[in-house]
């Protein structure tokens, strides 16, 4: 039996101006179709197994869509999808979905929400205390002001897995790190919480940026959720708006490069695997 090493966060684009609408100007370069094909040259040139695809529209039929790449594509070891937690229909949206072997969580782009306080309000709570049902994760996509409010909510579901993305797109690019740096640390009190080393790139100066620009937040997360709780992620294909798939995945890989090997592994696939329940080969 091996370890996996797994690309915990990437996403796939078909693109149409109406389906993207965060894909702007300054995402020029995110204006053409990403699939599969695309990225499996890219996880064999830094020797990763497979992928987790995560939604980039809160629609159902990019969920079904997913999902049949997923069935089409092995190396796609599961689907973070999209159903509307908020709506009546929640269940049968759950139904519909849930039993499919890839489907391994959903989420919901929380940073968009005009309502800071969208995650605590009683019919997303609704949705969300259904997830259990049909063993599927949830991924909190954020920005630091919601991260108090995230610790509320994951306090709420203690039998409910969460991993935070992106690290809460701490504001890199202005150093900014204390009042990120808190609410991270009261979030990782809930051990029923996980983090994607992902997404960083974006977050910092796009052209410009260096690896140690990266290591006090790192730094951070690594000491508040420890090497069980923390899995590699390469944002692609978005983060390609900076720099391409193995300048963004050795940020990561040079930062622990160091540690012991099974620490390493953890991190580089292992703990994504418990977390999503990916069977390793």
């Amino acid at each position: 039996m091996s370890t996996l090493r797994i690309d915990a966060h990437q996403h796939f684009i078909d693109y149409a101006t109406v389906d993207y609408p965060w894909i702007d100007d300054r995402h020029g370069a995110l204006k053409r179709p990403f699939m599969p094909a695309d990225l499996k040259p890219l996880l064999d040139s830094m020797s990763f197994n497979g992928s987790i695809a995560v939604q980039a529209r809160q629609s159902l039929h990019e969920t079904e869509w997913l999902l049949s790449l997923a069935d089409e594509f092995d190396f796609v070891y599961g689907v973070v999808g999209w159903v509307d937690l908020c709506s009546p229909a929640v269940s049968a949206q759950l139904e519909r979905f849930g039993a499919h072997p890839k489907l391994k969580g959903i989420r919901h782009v929380i940073q968009d929400e005009p309502d800071d306080r969208f995650m605590l309000r009683d019919d997303f709570l609704h949705g969300l205390s259904l997830l259990g049902r049909y063993g599927l994760t949830y991924d909190l996509l954020l920005f630091e002001r919601h991260l108090p409010n995230a610790s509320i909510l994951t306090q709420m579901f203690p039998e409910q897995k969460f991993v935070l993305d992106h690290l809460a797109k701490p504001r890199i690019m202005e150093g900014q790190l204390d009042s990120w740096r808190s609410g991270i640390q009261e979030l990782a009190k809930s051990p029923n919480v996980y983090c994607k080393l992902s997404g960083m790139v974006t977050e910092a100066d796009w052209a410009n940026w260096r690896e140690e620009d990266f290591v006090p937040y790192l730094d951070t997360v690594f000491e508040a959720f420890g090497p069980d709780r923390l899995m590699i992620g390469s944002d692609w294909p978005v983060c390609t708006v900076s720099r391409d798939y193995r300048a963004v995945m050795n940020v990561v890989i040079t930062y622990i490069n160091q540690l012991p090997t099974e620490i390493q592994d953890r991190i580089l696939g292992g703990n994504c695997a418990r977390f999503y329940n990916i069977d390793e080969m």
